[in-house]
């Protein structure tokens, strides 16, 4: 099982930004992605949707012969990862808003958390912050409308720009000084977003800390994959590929980036 794949999925191409840190992480092994952005956002979606939408996901990556799953979306892993992990026997590796270094590492006891609905409205989300931000202020927001101009390809836009700043002044006026980007879409707006935060506001995100984790737990099921070769990666789409293509450009030339229907 060591030469498998890792399997990863996302409710678009946000989670791109987790298998970066993967594969970086990990340069031996190989990968299998699906962007499933015919039906992002996950966020605006009802639990047991979302629940659905993991479930068909997760059949298709072990359809694919994957030996360990990354559920790289803050909403379905909030929702969906418990009912995953009681239904099917590979490891799974969830993500979640990091609500935990920012309360840590916090002076003004103010953390900004910017996040989908359906992450800051989970039960998952809600036991975190109680466990881990119960001595400070958190304050939440919604990032309506986010994912649909990152999955249009609308990242550096003037409409971008104008919806973050929306988003983002109102946690600047309570003295935030920590900013926990709870969707793996969200990275990919960081320059936009570090031209609207003071230079004392620490923005803070996942994927780091979820290619560490899918490294130990592969090392602890004795699944490492032991070549000499470099991984390859093949990344499935059911929307546009042109999108998903322009999000890996700057990444090598080996990408295998195809269209399915799932």
């Amino acid at each position: 099982m060591q030469h498998q794949a890792i399997g990863i999925f996302d409710s678009g191409i946000g989670g791109t930004s987790i298998w970066k840190e993967i594969s970086l992480a990990l340069p031996k092994e190989n990968t299998i992605y699906l962007a499933d952005s015919k039906n992002a956002p996950y966020g605006k979606r009802s639990k047991d949707e979302i629940i659905a939408l993991s479930i068909k996901n997760t059949e298709k990556l072990l359809d694919l012969n994957c030996k360990i799953i990354v559920v790289a979306c803050n909403t379905a892993t909030t929702n969906a990862i418990k009912i995953l992990r009681s239904s099917y026997d590979v490891p799974f590796i969830g993500i979640e808003p990091a609500i935990k270094p920012a309360a840590i590492q916090t002076k003004t006891k103010k953390v900004g958390v910017l996040a989908t609905k359906g992450t800051l409205s989970s039960e998952l989300f809600a036991k975190t912050s109680d466990l881990h931000a119960n001595d400070i202020e958190v304050i939440e927001v919604v990032g309506t409308g986010l994912v649909e101009l990152i999955e249009d390809g609308k990242i550096d836009s003037p409409e971008m720009y104008t919806l973050l700043t929306s988003y983002i002044t109102p946690m600047i006026k309570k003295n935030i000084d920590h900013l926990v980007l709870g969707c793996t879409h969200y990275p990919y707006l960081i320059p936009s977003i570090k031209k609207i935060l003071p230079d004392n506001v620490t923005i803070i995100d996942s994927g780091e800390a979820v290619a560490r984790q899918t490294k130990a737990v592969l090392k602890t099921n004795n699944l490492l994959n032991n070549t000499l070769e470099t991984g390859t990666h093949t990344f499935y789409t059911n929307h546009d590929i042109e999108i998903l293509k322009s999000i890996l450009k700057h990444n090598n030339s080996s990408l295998h980036i195809r269209r399915l229907t799932f």
